[in-house]
């Protein structure tokens, strides 16, 4: 290696990808923004993730160019940003990029001012394209500075402008007609046949039908559940479902969900297990159990670290071609499965369905089981046999390939949406591991992850931490005294060591809280539902934005960028002003305190007029303006059986109630003297008033509409 440069002081997977680019590049930094200023020169902003395809393309045709990276280092200060580790960054040059081009991606680029102000930008560039871009931009910035500095004074006031919030609207409750407004827009858009929406390509967007889900069982709407049976029956059969292996990738090319991207992200694989386990609460079809055992084994295998930490994806490419690691030829799997081959063959479509390109085949699924095994002429045993050998066969063959490259920094927000399908699993399931896992990831995080005055770091990467290990046993100690269950078989010498980076974002604060308030449903410990209030008033003392009643995505501790955002649209992750605004909803209800409650309220107020034009990236806020406009109950259950209990309240489908409980009195709102000695009563409350005792769970599901 040739080259070396000042990336290679990092952590972030990403940002070492480039350390030895010819280019000279700086992480974001006062280092990186003085140069710039005491050289005036234009900063150019490269944006990508390590798992990004077209970012990996750009460098081999230009970041690695020794006369590009040349012309680069010449006429400007370069600045290589983890989208991922930096979201802040990204969503200001995002934004800009949208607004010159209409349309924004990965890799992105985007040159700015030596304040941060945005100029110019755009995504993948062409060689030749981009060194013309260098070209003209240095040649008018020389030329013409007054220009270049008009531009970015409209571009500017565009990016601080696009997301802006007034006062608070009345916070007057969504009925359910506006909801049902929300859904028959959107339903116009649904893909009948496929599942989906009506476009390619296809995203999951777990959060849009987790909403649907709720919506349909809520209203009886047959037609909305229907289309979520077909759309995750469809996401499990097709290639963008691990056929092998467990997991889902980022997205599907095409309308079928046959041909994936072939990348697979936490975040992702984290809300699917928690979608599909919902949707096996509400159905219980085996086939969504299977998705939900099937995708913690992959996260289990391939995404957590020795620590318990999960990490953040696996590339697309392998050996510099996307998918190859999971795509075969047919002479490959007879070559492998000898007699069992056609078995196999029909049940993954090793035909013209399940054929992709250059004689390679994506797995998939097209025919029920039943079909299946009329059609082979074995027993359903012979059947079942010959197809479990086959895919140990094949995952054997497949682990001596070579591996997609892995980010393997550690993500709190991400992480904390992990731990939530976790839980989701256990509460469906049953299965201990799954909230062993979530309980030591918690543990983790919130251990060495706690900065100094309460709030949280965003990234971690595993090394060496005394310092760390110290602090993240000191939790656990703490989690102990408080009657918190900690994992003795996996040992807790290693929690908190590595290096915690970057103050965290509103993002992180947000899907944390909801995996505490989860936790503390799954386990009645109060400690986690405890940290949770305690984190919601800290985003609410450095995040709120006092006129909107918002929230924006960076502290008020952080150094300003040229604009302070606001993440409201639902995405591929829930925006953190949804998440929270769902947390402060069942924070107010467990804990009685009404200034929860009325912040949420007028969350919601500040979005209603836009949740009918656009459900999908509202669904997460739709979730809660559902939960406002039905009958919402708390369900409180004390006694020595209470987390037993609890379990069994929680397999059936009852989306709009919030659990508490324990096996001790206790002073939370929800359960102060209702705790009596030796018997375990149910106590299901709404709008504070509470009914009768009782020790059946049947009457529970009665009160609660379920009988």
């Amino acid at each position: 290696m040739s080259h070396t440069n000042r990336l290679s002081r990092e952590t972030s997977p990403y940002l070492l990808q480039h350390a030895h680019n010819p280019v000279d590049w700086y992480a974001w930094g006062e280092e990186a923004l003085e140069r710039a200023r005491s050289e005036n020169k234009l900063l150019l902003i490269s944006i990508g993730y390590s798992a990004c395809h077209w970012c990996h393309v750009m460098e081999r045709e230009s970041f690695e160019n020794e006369e590009t990276a040349e012309l680069m280092n010449r006429h400007f200060v370069c600045i290589k940003v983890d989208r991922e580790e930096r979201p802040d960054i990204d969503q200001v040059y995002m934004n800009a990029v949208q607004l010159i081009t209409g349309q924004g991606g990965w890799p992105l680029n985007c040159f700015a001012l030596p304040d941060g102000r945005p100029v110019y930008g755009g995504t993948y560039f062409r060689p030749d394209q981009w060194r013309g871009v260098l070209r003209n931009l240095a040649d008018l910035y020389v030329q013409d500075p007054g220009k270049v500095t008009k531009y970015a004074d409209e571009l500017t006031r565009g990016v601080r402008h696009s997301e802006r919030m007034d006062a608070p609207k009345t916070a007057q409750a969504v009925t359910l007609s506006e909801i049902e407004e929300v859904y028959s827009r959107w339903q116009q858009h649904f893909d009948a046949e496929e599942g989906g929406m009506d476009r390619a390509p296809k995203f999951p967007l777990p959060n849009n039908w987790q909403f649907l889900l709720r919506y349909g069982h809520a209203t009886s709407n047959e037609a909305a559940l229907q289309q979520v049976r077909l759309t995750l029956d469809k996401m499990a059969q097709g290639g963008i479902y691990d056929q092998l292996g467990g997991g889902f990738a980022r997205y599907s090319t095409d309308g079928m969900w046959k041909a994936p991207h072939f990348e697979k992200m936490l975040y992702d694989n984290a809300q699917l297990m928690e979608l599909y386990a919902e949707a096996y609460r509400a159905t219980s079809d085996p086939l969504y159990a299977r998705v939900v055992r099937e995708t913690a084994e992959f996260v289990a295998r391939e995404l957590t670290a020795p620590d318990g930490a999960f990490y953040s994806a696996l590339d697309a490419d392998s050996e510099g071609e996307e998918g190859k690691f999971y795509v075969w030829t047919k002479e490959e799997l007879e070559a492998e499965l000898g007699l069992d081959f056609p078995v196999f063959q029909e049940a993954y479509s090793v035909n013209s369905a399940g054929y992709w390109e250059d004689g390679n085949y994506i797995l998939l699924r097209r025919k029920s089981d039943e079909d299946l095994i009329r059609e082979s002429g074995l027993t359903e045993q012979e059947w079942n046999e010959s197809l479990v050998r086959s895919r140990a066969r094949l995952m054997a063959a497949r682990d001596c390939r070579v591996r997609p490259g892995l980010d393997d920094k550690t993500l709190v927000s991400w992480n904390a949406l992990m731990c939530k399908g976790y839980l989701a699993g256990y509460l469906a399931l049953g299965d201990e591991s799954f909230l062993r896992a979530a309980e030591r990831n918690l543990s983790l995080l919130l251990g060495a992850g706690r900065r100094p005055d309460g709030g949280l770091y965003r990234a971690y990467k595993a090394e060496a931490s005394e310092k760390g290990a110290a602090q993240g046993q000191a939790h656990v100690r703490q989690g102990q005294a408080d009657g918190l269950q900690t994992d003795a078989a996996h040992g807790q010498a290693d929690v908190g060591q590595g290096r915690f980076t970057i103050n965290a974002f509103l993002d992180d604060y947000a899907f944390m809280i909801e995996a505490l308030v989860a936790i503390y449903q799954a386990t009645f410990e109060e400690t986690w539902l405890n940290t949770a209030k305690e984190l919601a008033d800290y985003a609410i003392a450095h995040f709120r934005d006092p006129v909107s009643g918002l929230f924006f995505f960076t502290s008020d501790l952080d150094p300003p960028l040229v604009a302070r955002k606001m993440e409201v649209i639902d995405n591929v992750t829930p925006a953190s002003n949804s998440s929270l605004a769902k947390s402060l909803f069942l924070l107010g209800a467990l804990f009685g305190d009404t200034a929860y409650t009325e912040m949420s309220e007028h969350m919601v107020a500040q979005v209603r007029e836009s949740m009918p034009g656009y459900g999908s990236g509202y669904s997460n806020w739709c979730m809660l303006a559902l939960q406002m406009a039905l009958p919402f109950h708390e369900v409180a259950i004390l006694g020595p059986e209470a987390k037993d209990r609890g379990r069994e309240l929680a397999k059936h489908y009852a989306p709009n109630i919030v659990m508490a409980g324990g096996d001790r009195p206790s002073t939370l709102s929800l359960l102060e003297g209702r705790f009596q000695d030796g018997r375990t009563l149910f106590y299901v409350c709404r709008n504070r008033t509470c009914g009768l005792p009782t020790e059946s769970l049947d009457d529970v599901l009665a009160q609660l509409g379920r009988q």
